[in-house]
């Protein structure tokens, strides 16, 4: 037993019961020798090795990882029927719903008459928002990305402004790669680290004649500084040097202001028009070769000198690249709430990994037993057995359907019958299963398993499906802030691009779709009668018709659609207030056009003569007399 002071407690406790994760100094190193890397930071292998744990039983490979790290004859044999899978599956459909929206608090409004200033620019961000994540497939970025964070417990998002495409992209990238850079005692889920780094290996490639390398990406946040430019080196490596003006001094970018009283450079940022910024982000994307990365480098701190910088589309060199802007670009995603301190996820894989090892063994038993129910073992006494004449032995005897076999008058056939262990087998892997759903709060009902027909109302399966609405609740909590930061980021980086109008950040939010299926019906009764009795507006009412799955697509469009056709409440509203245009107004008319001129009307004065004045000139030309 180990010594008490041994016992690891931490963010991948639920890892050392393995053999391969008991070396608290290289976790993992029998199974994942890329781990030994010398540019991974040994702070990072727990980690690194609990991904790649969770990566194994994602994809029916815990055999073969148990094979390697020494139970051969267990792990060969090992039966994997797709469980894990099915559980990162299961959790990430319920915890997206049917679709996810992007929400402009305000922009339902800004097709109505009352509409201010602030809803028409709501609704103008949500249009433009909605457009971008059609351009980059965002609800396919948000599956992959969620996906991972369901299986290894973090996902990472990175924003890059595309200078040729005029707009951000997304990407997604593995949380192997993500190597967030904290200063000490500043670790927490709600701070945000100072440099960030995504680092992986490059393998050799004889045939362009490349050899091993190591890919890094930072981001950096720090004070702004002169303007620089893409230059090369002596020896031809692409790098960024300072711009100097013509009396050899250094230059600031335009727009940027010096302060000489601070010695420091001052930015304004479209998004804050009125707060002068001095930070500013740096990136920086270069390749290490591994023979020149030692024993003293890790990912934090790789030799500059042997650096060889990469090169944007538009030309800029990648080297402290000023990104004109005082954010990273970067949001990490957990999957769970972290603990006080943390800043990581957990996995829906870790607290029942043991039990699936359960589930897999026994699945390898029921797998042995069901082999000798349906060809079992016969013992044979008295049997006369056919003789090979070359060596004069017996043949060996196989039970195949039509065979036949002569006994003497003592001789009997003994089968051994294992179908009482296949069935008690069966059992324990339904009794596994129950655990399985309880523990991981999916429930039997969440997970397929439940038999519709024993429920015995429609509360009874809501009182069923409470654990998997609390454990989707919670999921949704850890994400909701993280993706409001994402699409401030997306704004603010066009405004930086000068593509949208400057101003402040407005506030959005995505918006999940039901996780479990809603009685439509109820819900359109609510609503129907909510509005007619005043309890809520029309626009919340739609709302709730679009979250429990009706085809409406925008909220606001839907409720013109509706009081244009509301003749009923337009005519209330012409005996409250007896104003034509009013009620016009609310059924989104046109102001009323008689297109009849006006006819003057009558007045009192005498007839005008009905003979034609003296001086006058008949028709006929005869003057009268």
């Amino acid at each position: 037993m180990r010594h008490p002071r041994e016992l690891l407690i931490d963010a991948w406790s639920w890892l050392n019961y393995k053999q391969a994760m008991a070396d608290t100094n290289r976790p993992g190193h029998r199974a994942f020798p890329e781990l030994n890397s010398s540019w991974v930071p040994a702070e990072e292998l727990r980690r690194l090795a609990a991904y790649k744990f969770l990566a194994a039983y994602d994809s029916n490979q815990a055999g073969q990882l148990a094979a390697v790290t020494g139970d051969h004859h267990h792990g060969v044999e090992r039966r994997e029927l797709g469980d894990p899978s099915k559980l990162i599956d299961t959790t990430l459909g319920y915890l997206l719903g049917a679709e996810q929206t992007i929400v402009v608090p305000g922009a339902d409004h800004a097709k109505q008459g009352e509409a201010t200033a602030e809803d028409r620019a709501a609704v103008d961000l949500q249009d433009k928002l909605r457009t971008w994540a059609d351009k980059e497939l965002l609800p396919l970025r948000i599956q992959q990305a969620e996906r991972g964070a369901v299986r290894c417990g973090d996902a990472v998002y990175a924003l890059a402004w595309e200078p040729a495409k005029q707009r951000a992209i997304l990407r997604t990238y593995d949380p192997g790669f993500y190597f967030p850079e904290w200063d000490e005692g500043e670790q927490d889920a709600q701070e945000y680290p100072q440099r960030v780094h995504f680092a992986w290996e490059l393998a050799a490639d004889p045939v362009r004649g490349l050899k091993a390398r190591v890919r890094r990406i930072t981001y950096e946040l720090g004070p702004i500084g002169p303007a620089t430019a893409p230059g090369r080196t002596e020896d031809g490596r692409a790098v960024r040097e300072q711009v100097a003006g013509a009396d050899g001094d250094p230059v600031l970018t335009v727009g940027d202001t010096f302060d000489p009283l601070t010695g420091t450079v001052t930015r304004i940022y479209p998004w804050a028009p009125a707060k002068p910024s001095s930070t500013t982000c740096y990136l920086t994307d270069a390749e290490w070769l591994l023979e020149d990365v030692g024993l003293a480098h890790d990912v934090f701190s790789l030799p500059p000198g042997k650096a060889a910088y990469r090169v944007r589309s538009d030309g800029q060199v990648l080297n402290r690249l000023d990104l004109m802007h005082d954010f990273i670009p970067v949001v990490h995603i957990p999957n769970t709430i972290p603990d006080v301190g943390e800043h990581w996820g957990k996995s829906t894989l870790a607290t029942v990994l043991q039990l699936l090892d359960e589930l897999a063994a026994t699945d390898t038993d029921s797998a042995s037993a069901s082999a000798t129910t349906g060809t079992p073992i016969v013992a044979l006494a008295g049997a006369r057995l056919p003789i090979d004449r070359s060596t004069g032995q017996p043949l060996p005897v196989r039970v195949e359907a039509g065979t036949v076999w002569q006994l003497s008058d003592s001789g009997r056939m003994d089968t051994l019958d294992t179908s009482a262990q296949l069935a008690e087998l069966r059992q324990r892997i339904d009794h596994l299963l129950d655990r399985l759903a309880s523990n991981t709060r999916l429930t039997t009902a969440g997970l397929g398993s439940l038999d519709v027909a024993e429920v015995p109302s429609g509360y009874a399966l809501q009182l069923a499906l409470g654990p998997l609405n609390s454990l989707v609740s919670a999921m949704r909590l850890a994400r909701n802030h993280k993706y409001q930061l994402l699409l401030r980021m997306v704004q603010r980086l066009h405004q930086a691009g000068r593509v949208w109008p400057a101003g402040e950040s407005l506030p959005v939010r995505l918006v999940w779709g039901a996780h479990t299926p809603t009685d439509r019906t109820t819900v359109l009764n609510d609503v129907t009668a909510g509005y007619e009795k005043g309890v809520f507006s029309l626009e919340t009412g739609v709302r709730m018709l679009q979250e429990a799955g009706y085809l409406i697509e925008d909220v606001a469009e839907e409720v013109e659609r509706i009081q244009k056709r509301a003749f009923d409440q337009a005519a209330r509203l012409a005996d409250a207030t007896g104003d034509n245009g009013a009620v016009r107004e609310y059924l989104r008319l046109p102001e009323a056009d008689p297109g009849v001129p006006p006819v003057p009307l009558i007045t009192d004065q005498p007839a005008p003569p009905t003979t034609p004045p003296a001086d006058t000139v008949s028709s006929t030309g005869a003057t009268p007399k």
